[in-house]
């Protein structure tokens, strides 16, 4: 028997995903919360996951909301089986110590705010060098 919060997900995403017959919800319950597997066809993962993770992110977006009524913490994984021998979790955990093996993959937004790319170094470095001109 399912869950309220697997058949909130499950009908979400089967309205977005090609095939919705491919698509199932695991929910495992630990101390850090409520830990939802999400798998769908591999041709639908793109589907799910959206631009830059857009989708994957208001749907956990709306599971917090649903975990905020129930009193409880989601978690959303989203599993790549495209090819089984190595699947791909993509993960929305804050924290390092759920990293399992060299398969998954944290997708949280905390660690990519503090990351600056090589062009916007260059770039603030060029604009700090145009304050200091004289015009």
């Amino acid at each position: 028997m399912s869950t309220i919060d697997q058949q909130f997900v499950e009908y979400i995403v089967k309205s977005l995903v090609g095939h919705p017959e491919d698509v199932s919800v695991e929910r495992i319950i630990d101390e850090k919360g409520v830990l939802l597997t999400l798998t769908v066809n591999p041709e639908d993962l793109g589907r799910v996951i959206g631009r830059r993770g857009v989708t994957a992110q208001s749907l956990r977006t709306l599971l917090r909301a649903l975990g905020t009524k129930n009193a409880a913490r989601y978690n959303l994984k989203i599993v790549n089986n495209d090819n089984p021998d190595d699947a791909t979790y993509i993960s929305s955990d804050e924290s390092a110590d759920n990293v399992d093996s060299d398969n998954v993959v944290d997708n949280s937004t905390d660690d990519t705010v503090d990351k600056e790319s090589d062009y916007a170094k260059k770039s603030r470095q060029e604009l700090a060098e145009l304050d200091d001109l004289d015009i």
